[in-house]
Order: C-alpha cells, then sequence, then structure tokens
C-alpha cells in the first residue's frame, strides 16, 4: 500500500513590527485562531519573548531585522525561504513616528523613516506576493492610520503622506489580486493606546479626549476580522467611522482649517 504522502506545510502569517502594540497584538490573535507566525522587529529579545509564549497556540518562527536598513526585506526573505517556511499572510504593521516639523530632522533621518515606512513596504509585499497569490486564500493587511483619511497635520510631517500612500497601495493591490481569492486591507485606527507616543515623547503632550482612545487588542481583532470579510479600508471605532463620514462633506478649505486649528492641540509642534 503507497504510504500517504506528508501533509502540506501551512501557510504562516508574517508581522513586521510584532514586538509591541498593535503588531504585537496582531500576532496575539493569528495565534488565538491557530495561524503559525513569524514575527519580526528589531528587538530580538521582545520577539523571543513572545514567541515562546504563543507556541503554547501554534508554530513561531523569529527573524529580527531592521527595517530601515535596504537590505534587510530581501535578507527577511532569503531566511523566510531558508527555513522553508511559506507565507499565507503579510501583516506590514512596522512603523514609528518623527515628532516636529520638517527641517528639525536630518535628511538621514527622514530616509531611514520612510524606508521603513513605504519602500520596506513595498519590496516586502512585491518578494513574496507570488506565494501569496498561489495559495489561494493569500492575505495582506497594511496597518496605515486614521492620518491617512484627514489633512495633513502641523507636525510630523511625512506620518500621513506614509500612511496615505499605504492606503492607495491598499487599493490597488486589492483590484490586482482579488482574481486569485487574495484579500488585502488598509487597517486605519486613530488614537491607540501602545508604546507609539511614548516612543515620540509626545503621550505627555496629547490632549485627546478619552473616547477616542482605542484598544490595541480591538483594533487587531478589527483588521484581521475586515481582512478576512474582504474589506479593503476598515477604521476600527464608531467615533472614527462618523468623523470619516464628516469630514469626506467638508469642503477641503474648511477641513483644512480644523486641522491647523486642532494641530497643536493633539499633537504640539
Amino acid at each position: 500500500m503507497p504510504s500517504a504522502s506528508p501533509a502540506p506545510t501551512p501557510g504562516y502569517a508574517l508581522v513586521t513590527g510584532a514586538s509591541s502594540g498593535i503588531g504585537e497584538r496582531i500576532a496575539r490573535e493569528y495565534a488565538r485562531r491557530g495561524v503559525p507566525l513569524v514575527l519580526t522587529a528589531r528587538r530580538a529579545h521582545r520577539l523571543h519573548a513572545l514567541a515562546e509564549e504563543l507556541r503554547a497556540q501554534v508554530a513561531v518562527e523569529v527573524v529580527a531585522a531592521d527595517l530601515a536598513d535596504p537590505a534587510a526585506p530581501a535578507g527577511l526573505v532569503e531566511e523566510l525561504d531558508r527555513r522553508g517556511v511559506r507565507i499565507r499572510i503579510l501583516v506590514n504593521n512596522a512603523g514609528y513616528g518623527m515628532p516636529g516639523r520638517y527641517r528639525s530632522s536630518d535628511w538621514a533621518d527622514h530616509a531611514a523613516f520612510m524606508q521603513v515606512m513605504t519602500t520596506a513596504v513595498c519590496e516586502l509585499t512585491w518578494r513574496l506576493l507570488p506565494a501569496i497569490r498561489a495559495d489561494g486564500r493569500g492575505r495582506i493587511l497594511n496597518v496605515a492610520s486614521f492620518a491617512a483619511l484627514m489633512p495633513a497635520a502641523d507636525g510630523q510631517t511625512l506620518y500621513a503622506p506614509a500612511k496615505s500612500f499605504l492606503l492607495k497601495f491598499s487599493e490597488a493591490l486589492a483590484l490586482e489580486n482579488a482574481d486569485r481569492g487574495v484579500h488585502v486591507t488598509a487597517l486605519c485606527p486613530g488614537f491607540t493606546y501602545s508604546e507609539f507616543h511614548d516612543i515620540t515623547g509626545t503621550r505627555g503632550r496629547m490632549r485627546v479626549s478619552p473616547g477616542m482612545w482605542l484598544q490595541a487588542e480591538d483594533v487587531a481583532r478589527a483588521g484581521i476580522d475586515g481582512n478576512e470579510r474582504g474589506q479593503v479600508l476598515v477604521v476600527p471605532g464608531w467615533r472614527y467611522r462618523v468623523l470619516h463620514a464628516i469630514v469626506k462633506l467638508l469642503p477641503h478649505r474648511v477641513a483644512m482649517g480644523m486641522m491647523a486649528r486642532n494641530s497643536r492641540r493633539v499633537r504640539p509642534v
């Protein structure tokens, strides 16, 4: 009697920026759903601690990488190929903020920021897209921001443009890959409890209504659920969905004026 062929290796979810915040919560949510994981970020010790915890639920691979290094995306994919890990789900979550006006930071810092926020996202997606398309149930979840849906603020000059790029990138990918069953989603959360504002040193200056803050685990769940439903845009939190609807109805001049009045109140520069 011929021996049964081995079962195919299940497709993994690769989560960038998985060491904290929304990325960590996305990893936890996928583990809860039984999806094996590849975790990547700069802080290897945090990744290994999270991996040890999640291995009670699913298989977990750790590949530490700094996506500010232009060689990192290719190196990451090469390492996955070496380990025989097949990616079915790509979560482009890695990112950070640079507070202050445009000329307050060196160009090298801006270049590294754009490498992480846009270029690395594009390259990882390009390199992994053939496997994601071939799976038949491939998924791409790009963690953008509610900032992509609003006029840009005074300060953190490149943040909103980078997140707007992710939104348009997601829309184009969704159209291009729908014929292969690939769902592509831009997740656009508003203010979320995470390390984001601690790292930028702006938490103590934030003056935001408590009702506008989101929990990272709720954002993660909304993003994954929306992606599975085939939503191209996911805006977590009913208050943000209402605000988005209002802003779309406003003349651009009025919306810009509103942002000018609120930029320093929400994010002093």
